[in-house]
């Protein structure tokens, strides 16, 4: 008897394999696309800020000032997160904080002036931050759960929802759609979609344990987890924030070119990221961050040494390809650590990255002014270079 065909491009792509059980896995599904609502919202509003700018005549230094009400409402309400998660679970709280994200997002397009704009950020940086810790919880707690791993791919809905989210905003600015009503109909879809799931999210498999410390100081663990996330987020704010600069204005591309550094980024980084759950189970966490470090300051180097504009967007591509494994694995190993309730220690290094990943874009922006942007890179590869010899020790 002839042996039977294998069944196809599953057996042969272990990561096609992975994802169609996440899709096909309902509360996994249901997680991912708590992830995608996060980040389609925020790609949206994040286009619409010029508007804002104009509508409500802000000059530049103003428009920053107004802007830093979101992480800041980010950061004060980090260590709270856990503390709301221990007291209701992450189930609960991912469901009311998707919504509520939901209603915050809207506010800040509809502003009519600064002080409604600075409230409407400030506290959708604290339901971002509040469903930040509660999805990484609730997919940790999935991970626990069915020994499964999922963590990638979430986090891979989450950068494919931005991409999204931004390319929508773009073809409805087109079509000369508002951004209020792009917002408030973009705002209607997440909802409906959450409320639909909500009953599939709730069916996560968290185990509340005793209440404890909500927030706590990092520990050796905790505190190299919080270096690499650093490293891996300073990463990621060069290409956000200066990849586009150093094309243009050091390159002398044109606009269109160098908007070509930050798409190669972001979709290394998506790539990377739905194939990561595969990649971890077959490499291990602390292989990967090795990697993943050594990558992102290839990519840094190549862009500096060999600057044209060609080597220039691989380098950037390398980058995302680099940093796209950095938060799925951190966040996942941080929820992990002993000794400590689910979402502390999560919180602790969401608060702790996030502090850096606010710092590194204008220390980047000071280095450029003082020596130039490409050392500005140059120190941010050494960061990732150090990143990838730390991971090979950190306790994961």
């Amino acid at each position: 008897m002839a042996a039977p065909v294998r069944n196809s491009v599953k057996d042969r792509l272990p990561f096609v394999r992975n994802l169609t059980i996440f899709f096909t896995h309902p509360p996994s599904r249901a997680i991912g696309l708590v992830f995608a609502s996060l980040s389609v919202q925020f790609g949206g509003w994040s286009t619409h800020i010029p508007y804002v700018k104009a509508k409500l005549g802000l000059d530049d230094a103003q428009l920053g000032l107004t802007l830093f009400a979101l992480p800041a409402g980010l950061v004060l309400m980090n260590p709270f997160s856990s503390l709301l998660i221990g007291r209701f679970g992450a189930p609960q709280v991912t469901v009311f904080s998707v919504l509520l994200y939901g209603c915050c997002v809207f506010v800040p397009v509809a502003a009519p002036n600064v002080p409604v704009l600075v409230v409407g950020l400030f506290l959708t940086g604290t339901c971002g931050a509040l469903l930040n810790v509660a999805m990484n919880t609730c997919a940790t707690a999935i991970e626990r759960a069915e020994k499964r791993t999922i963590m990638a791919t979430c986090h891979g809905l989450w950068s494919l929802g931005g991409l999204v989210g931004a390319g929508l905003s773009g073809g409805l600015m087109g079509l000369r759609v508002s951004p209020q009503v792009h917002m408030a109909g973009l705002a209607a879809v997440v909802l409906a979609l959450n409320l639909w799931q909500r009953s599939v999210v709730m069916r996560v498999p968290f185990v509340r344990e005793q209440p404890g410390a909500w927030f706590t100081w990092p520990n050796r663990a905790l505190a190299g987890m919080i270096f690499i996330g650093l490293a891996i987020g300073m990463g990621e704010g060069v290409a956000f924030d200066w990849s586009a600069v150093y094309l243009k204005d050091y390159l002398r591309t044109s606009a269109g070119v160098a908007a070509l550094g930050f798409a190669g980024f972001s979709l290394a980084m998506t790539l990377g990221r739905f194939t990561g759950d595969t990649l971890i189970l077959k490499f291990g966490e602390n292989a990967l961050l090795t990697a993943s470090g050594l990558i992102g300051a290839g990519g840094l180097a190549l862009a500096v040494l060999l600057p044209f504009p060609l080597t220039a967007i691989a380098g950037f591509t390398l980058l995302g390809a680099g940093c796209a494994l950095g938060a799925p694995i951190l966040y996942s190993a941080s929820a992990r650590l002993p000794g400590l309730a689910p979402g502390v220690g999560l919180a602790t290094f969401a608060t702790f990255s996030f502090i850096g990943f606010l710092a590194g874009p204008p220390l980047i922006g000071i280095i450029a002014r003082e020596v130039g942007l490409s050392t500005g890179f140059a120190v941010v590869a050494v960061l990732l270079l150090g990143a990838a010899g730390l991971s090979r020790r950190v306790d994961l």
